[in-house]
């Protein structure tokens, strides 16, 4: 049974092939998808973050703990991607990789938001760091079938007889 893999980056546009970094794919579908889910998870995170009079319940530091951890992971795909680090480390799965990341955070993130919506208080910029929180499950869940196909297109199988 051979098993060929394809990169979420076989679909852009073609850059430099001697460069260091890959523009294009901040240009590509596949980019500027990572790019908004990296700015929205940010803004989630700052709008929790400056709530006036920070409320230090474990929601809210469960919500800008998990926000947070999925920012930093997202920001390391996402320069992975552009600096083509992924082509260099080759003995790693990466779209395994990626789809169990993005499987665990968007369910993670998701969670935080519910808390964050249900212990908000009418403090507004609690509700809009979970409409972002929503809005990065959403964003989230776009890549993650994105993933399944490609992870499950680009296997193929061959019956022995």
């Amino acid at each position: 049974m051979s098993h060929t893999m394809v990169s979420p980056t076989s679909a852009t546009m073609s850059d430099h092939e001697g460069s260091v970094m890959n523009l294009a794919y901040t240009r590509s579908l596949t980019g500027m998808l990572r790019i908004s889910q990296v700015l929205v998870l940010l803004i989630a995170a700052l709008c929790v973050a400056c709530a006036p009079g920070w409320p230090y319940h474990a929601p809210y530091q469960y919500f800008l703990a998990v926000v947070l951890w999925f920012f930093f992971v997202l920001l390391f795909f996402l320069l992975m991607y552009i600096f083509r680090l992924h082509g260099k480390m080759t003995c790693v799965n990466w779209v395994l990789t990626e789809f169990l990341n993005y499987s665990v955070g968007a369910f993670l993130i998701l969670v935080a938001s519910v808390l964050g919506a249900a212990f908000s208080y009418g403090y507004s910029s609690l509700v809009l760091g979970s409409v972002f929180g929503f809005t990065g499950t959403l964003l989230m869940g776009i890549t993650i079938r994105k993933l399944y196909r490609i992870s499950s297109g680009s296997q193929q199988t061959s019956a022995a007889v």
